[in-house]
């Protein structure tokens, strides 16, 4: 199996949730490696979750968007980059049924401004393009078999539709110019420094607070969820082991319905759930499953480590100690949140992370 050694990593969205992680574990295991965050720093991200990093010396923010061509050029050719991880987007399901378009602009256009930078450059080893399971669609209740890499793409909401849009222009880009890229379409993740208008967090946030908590429907749905940190580790080995030109499916066979999720967020804060729980209305489509075959990745040496229990307790811990790390998120613990506005009080000050800010706008996060 042959292996990849990068030097200089651009990492997009890195003050999110899931590529704070990745970026956190890169910096902290490979002090040969130079890694450059480019984030926005949208309603989403927190430069706190960059804190593990911000102090090392082959680690760098920069505080612009994917969407400006000229600071994507400028980043890749300053900084040597010769592999991207890009995780950037915006990826909440209702807010994409709520403001549409702004999934286009950033899922989409963003990473054709990206893929275009590094046909221009000319430089880049790897293009790892950070994708969900979603795009497959709705998985049958009665499957044995989960989506395999090659499966039908067919996505029901807009947010999962532009990330197949984006898909295909990663591919086009592999196939007409010979970029080297990676897709990678992972379950649920849940863990420290979600943002809380996800179902997890929520809930405890909610719980936290001693509200009800909302499902949508009949709390039937069902899903799978991997802890971050094993995540971060499937990006890891990904990164190194991954085949140009291969899709990856991140991915768990422990399935989980919505309700059985809340009962067991209930019990841990030892509340009713017959009392604690309210069924509120649906989404405008709620996909019912999504099942994935991960025997793929899982060939790479890549296996998951944290069970539900031991994720929950550890993910419950962070948030109640850190009941503020995101200010006002009121808004967010809606049923039924629209957010695509800043909160306030959950950004450090510069000083505290080494940041380059550029005039071109901002970059997303997801």
């Amino acid at each position: 199996m042959a292996s990849f050694t990068p030097k200089n990593i651009l990492i997009t969205g890195a003050a999110g949730f899931i590529a704070s992680h990745v970026a956190n574990r890169l910096v902290r295991n490979y002090p040969d490696y130079k890694i450059v965050v480019l984030d926005k720093l949208d309603y989403c991200s927190n430069l706190k979750n960059l804190i593990p990093s911000k102090s090392s010396p082959n680690f760098k923010f920069v505080k612009g968007d994917i969407e400006s061509a000229d600071l994507v050029n400028y980043l890749l050719i300053t900084e040597s980059i010769d592999t991207i991880m890009h995780f950037a987007a915006q990826t909440h399901v209702d807010n994409s049924f709520g403001n549409s378009f702004e999934f286009t602009k950033n899922n989409i256009y963003g990473t054709h401004v990206l893929l275009e930078a590094c046909k221009v450059t000319g430089q880049i080893r790897r293009f790892i393009h950070v994708s969900t399971d979603e795009v497959y669609g709705e998985t049958d209740e009665d499957a044995v078999v989960g989506n395999h890499e090659a499966s039908q793409l067919l996505p029901t909401n807009p947010y999962s539709a532009t990330k197949a849009g984006a898909e295909m222009l990663v591919m086009a880009y592999g196939r007409s110019y010979g970029l080297p890229v990676i897709t990678t379409r992972g379950n649920n993740v849940y863990g420290p420094n979600q943002f809380p208008e996800k179902l997890i967090p929520k809930f405890i946030l909610l719980a936290m607070r001693g509200k009800v908590l909302p499902i949508h429907g009949d709390g039937s749905n069902v899903r799978s969820y991997l802890y971050c940190e094993d995540v971060a580790e499937a990006f890891e080995v990904i990164l190194h082991k991954g085949e140009v030109g291969h899709i990856y499916n991140i991915g768990t066979k422990k399935e989980r319905r919505v309700i059985d999720v809340a009962t067991d967020i209930c019990k841990l804060f030892s509340m009713d759930p017959e009392t604690s729980i309210k069924f509120v209305e649906n989404r405008p489509f709620n996909d019912q499953r999504y099942f994935l075959d991960d025997q793929r990745l899982k060939k790479l040496g890549w296996c998951e480590r944290t069970v539900w229990e031991d994720g929950l307790k550890k993910t419950i811990e962070w948030y109640t100690q850190n009941p503020d790390w995101w200010g006002d998120v009121s808004g967010a613990l809606l049923p039924h949140p629209r957010m695509l506005v800043m909160p306030g009080g959950r950004h450090f000050d510069s000083e505290e992370v080494k940041e380059t800010s550029y005039a071109s706008g901002p970059n997303q996060t997801t």
